[in-house]
């Protein structure tokens, strides 16, 4: 069975859905392309909504593909199901184990997770698969500074403010794709 990861945001509706798209994206481009279940949710999400208009033409410049997106829920069932969840705030990472605190060791933020998985990687030995990726990620929690833990909320602002938040994203999921890819191909 593949392993999950799960991106979520406020309403799945811009920053969760060009994660889950870009990191499918990214994936393909390392060659490793299906070898990693991906999905998105939001914690405030209304099921079935298109991905938001300047999020699609960003994710578009891209090269991702919005077609066929509705958001959805993040509930406790999806939680269960992802071997990674990844934030786009802490805020947001707050909320979601105030509902479902079992997913404490697995949930980071998206550029949290990244950072912590790069210095796990440099210090060695690479984790062999993705569960003690994680779990060495866990550990260092807290021991490894993240300079921006968070991706801003681009929703209802300047277009400006969906490409920063897709440039962040696409540089975050690019280098956990490379990360990721080869412990789970």
């Amino acid at each position: 069975m593949r392993p999950t990861v799960l991106f979520v945001c406020v309403a799945n509706i811009c920053r969760s859905p060009v994660a889950e798209r870009l990191f499918e994206l990214r994936l393909a481009d390392a060659g490793f392309g299906g070898s990693v279940e991906v999905a998105s949710a939001g914690v405030r999400a209304i099921d079935g909504r298109e991905m938001a208009p300047e999020s699609q033409r960003t994710l578009v410049e891209r090269g991702g593909n919005a077609e066929r997106f509705g958001s959805r829920i993040c509930d406790t069932e999806l939680l269960a199901h992802a071997d990674l969840v990844l934030t786009a705030t802490r805020g947001i990472r707050s909320a979601m184990l105030a509902d479902t605190p079992q997913a404490l060791r697995r949930s980071f933020t998206l550029t949290e997770f990244v950072a912590l998985a790069e210095e796990v990687v440099a210090r060695g030995p690479a984790p062999e698969d993705m569960a003690s990726l994680i779990a060495s990620c866990a550990m260092v929690r807290g021991s490894v500074p993240v300079p921006e833990p968070d991706i801003a909320d681009p929703y209802g602002k300047a277009p400006k403010n969906y490409d920063l938040a897709a440039e962040q994203i696409d540089d975050a999921v690019t280098r956990l794709a490379a990360l990721l890819g080869p412990i789970v191909a």
